[in-house]
């Protein structure tokens, strides 16, 4: 996905470690997805299509990092994060932003471990 208005790699692999870029609720056809829940669902859909091109999956990851525009959404953030992963949990962090693209309010990047190839 790398054209003039998405300059960047969704997922680069890098000493053992997968950086997924920012990904939004988005559905295929552009339309965003609002309202909390069902937003931040998508975003980790979105998530988890990025990391599976490199063979990542979600059992992989070690940082997650919301960007949200409301800070209130923390506890949308929290439940879905709990929801998603048992202990141990990632590592994560909650960042109250001014806007996101296309009007999102929820944006999600990660750290994932590297699948192990033969």
């Amino acid at each position: 996905m790398s054209d003039s208005n998405h300059p960047y790699s969704p997922a680069v692999v890098a000493g053992g470690l997968v950086f997924v870029s920012g990904s939004l609720p988005l559905l295929p056809d552009g339309t965003v997805v609002k309202g909390g829940r069902a937003a931040f669902d998508a975003a980790v859909e979105n998530l988890k299509e990025r990391m599976a091109h490199v063979g990542a999956r979600l059992e992989d990851m070690v940082k997650l990092t919301y960007f949200v525009t409301d800070i209130s959404l923390r506890d949308v953030a929290n439940d879905q994060f709990i929801d998603l992963w048992a202990h141990p949990r990632p590592a994560r962090t909650v960042v109250g932003v001014a806007e996101l693209p296309y009007g999102c309010e929820v944006e999600l990047d990660a750290v994932v471990r590297a699948p192990v190839t033969s």
